[in-house]
């Protein structure tokens, strides 16, 4: 049963922000609503289960802790899960401010949805504006003062997603840099890098992964192979001298290996011949 408190607010529409309406449901299974249009943005905070959020051709899976944020005059669509249907709360609102809070939490038209680090303490606050119903005289200055709460949290979570951005940035500097330096050496691990950046390996494997879409030891392949082929074509090495000054101690390994990447033999590449 759904539980929805309207506020029956004078719409001024020139305070910064100002409440619409709010409440709770747990759905049942496969339950939906849309495709519809709002003249307010919308928030839908998932405490349990999951469904999926569509709008604009785009169609986004949420689950608990997550959210998604219904901008006004967009036709969109949602659905509960079949086995799974999620409980929800929501707050509607409008304001002047109310697109600008919603961009420093890193909600925009094209990302319309949200994942918090806090999901208790989230859920704890919207469980806090559907209890404002029972109040008499304080109900929309307590609603005003959860939603900027809220927007406070999902600011605050975006600000550290941010550093910690910047933080796999700098490792992974460090770690080509590193490659950079040490590519020649047939030594060279995987782990040896990981060493260096006293990182475990699956983090790096994750960091290569998430920034470059590529694993370490592929990208480890790939920037060999690239520094072989400019050893070919401007100084026309021999194929086994090529292979040792990138790190292969075996030539027929060297060739094999660079001829999957490049699409090429290493001698053809050495002549010219480019043509597959």
């Amino acid at each position: 049963m759904a539980e929805v408190q309207d506020l029956n607010i004078e719409r001024l529409h020139l305070t910064d922000m100002e409440i619409h309406i709010c409440g709770s449901q747990q759905c049942s299974q496969g339950h939906s609503y849309g495709p519809a249009v709002r003249d307010y943005f919308l928030i839908h905070y998932i405490h349990r289960g999951k469904g999926s959020f569509k709008v604009d051709k785009k169609e986004f899976e949420l689950k608990r802790g997550e959210g998604f944020v219904i901008w006004p005059h967009l036709l969109s669509y949602y659905q509960a899960d079949q086995k799974n249907p999620w409980q929800y709360s929501w707050i509607g609102f409008t304001g002047l401010k109310a697109e600008d809070y919603l961009k420093e939490a890193g909600i925009t038209k094209a990302k319309p949805f949200f994942k918090t680090q806090k999901p208790e303490q989230i859920s704890a606050i919207f469980n806090q504006m559907t209890e404002t119903g029972n109040l008499k005289k304080s109900k929309e200055i307590k609603l005003m003062g959860l939603l900027y709460l809220f927007l406070a949290e999902l600011i605050e979570n975006t600000e550290q997603q941010l550093k910690n951005k910047d933080l796999k940035q700098e490792y992974l500097k460090k770690a080509v840099n590193y490659i950079d330096r040490n590519y020649s050496r047939p030594d060279l691990k995987i782990t040896d890098i990981a060493s260096y950046l006293s990182l475990n390996r699956s983090y790096l494997w994750q960091l290569f992964n998430e920034l470059l879409n590529m694993s370490p030891q592929q990208y480890l392949i790939e920037f060999r192979m690239e520094k072989a082929a400019l050893l070919l074509e401007n100084y026309k090495l021999k194929v086994k001298s090529a292979a040792l000054s990138v790190g292969y101690e075996d030539p027929f390994n060297f060739s094999k290996i660079f001829k999957k990447t490049m699409g090429i033999s290493p001698s053809h590449y050495k002549n010219g011949q480019t043509n597959r």
